[in-house]
């Protein structure tokens, strides 16, 4: 079984169509291939760039249950990378509520207002204080998007360590907070292979983080979050070896909110 489900098309920031990607999905070997493009709703109704419309969602979920049909011997899934912000969940929770998705990721990408992950300039101006404050509220959102019940798996757990700048204070207790909630709440985590090709050369979650989750029985996936179709897969194998020396030996996959188990 192989699959990939943290993967975005040019409904939101990818490169490539949906049935573009689905062709690579099959040069790719993919049993599987999940489609998650992001889907935020601000605080102040703001249009971010790297998102769909959120008024095309409809027509965006019509096109990935049509695409299913039509894969041939590839599943295609349909999901969603929904950020969380505590002033819109609610009405993203009776927004999403009408379709059936097969999974639904949840991510933090701004903490305040503050550009998590979006270049090394907002970190590289803010004071050694700003960024301990930046990362505490980053462990707190994450904690409480879990919390809400409303996603199935927890994408690049420790994201804000993209460029390289980490906390000067010990905030693993509020990290280990996020993964209980994660536990609690009956999801999977990802390992997200697109950190080995950021500037901190890691993947997301760290080690450590990876360990900890499987302490607490938090099912994995593997994922690329590709934004092209040659990115559908890679660093898979080194993400497997990392997941086993974690203490896994199993992965997750989903179809319609549901999960299920296979062997590393």
């Amino acid at each position: 079984m192989l699959t990939s489900y943290h993967n975005h098309t040019s409904w939101s920031d990818g490169a490539a169509t949906v049935s573009t990607l689905i062709d690579g999905a099959g040069k790719a070997g993919l049993d599987e291939l999940g489609i998650s493009d992001h889907y935020v709703l601000t605080p102040d109704s703001r249009q971010v760039s790297w998102s769909m419309q959120t008024d095309l969602l409809a027509d965006y979920a019509e096109q990935i249950c049509k695409a299913d049909e039509n894969s041939g011997e590839i599943s295609v899934r349909l999901g969603l990378e929904v950020d969380y912000f505590p002033e819109t969940i609610e009405l993203v929770q009776r927004m999403l509520a009408p379709y059936r998705f097969d999974y639904l990721i949840g991510s933090v990408h701004f903490v305040d207002g503050f550009p998590i992950d979006s270049d090394a300039r907002p970190w590289k101006e803010l004071s050694q204080n700003a960024r301990d404050n930046i990362w505490r509220g980053y462990w707190q959102r994450l904690r409480v998007a879990a919390e809400t019940g409303l996603f199935d798996i927890a994408s690049h757990f420790d994201l804000p360590k993209k460029f390289g700048y980490f906390p000067s204070v010990d905030l693993t207790q509020e990290a280990l907070a996020a993964l209980d909630a994660i536990s609690a709440a009956g999801m999977a985590i990802e390992i997200n292979t697109s950190g080995w090709e950021r500037p901190v050369r890691e993947a997301y979650p760290s080690f450590f983080y990876l360990q900890e989750a499987n302490r607490r029985n938090i099912p994995a996936i593997i994922s690329a979050d590709a934004h092209k179709p040659e990115d559908l897969v890679r660093h898979f194998e080194r993400a497997r070896a990392l997941a086993a020396e974690a203490g896994y030996t199993e992965l997750v996959r989903f179809n319609q909110r549901r999960r299920f188990a296979y062997p590393l």
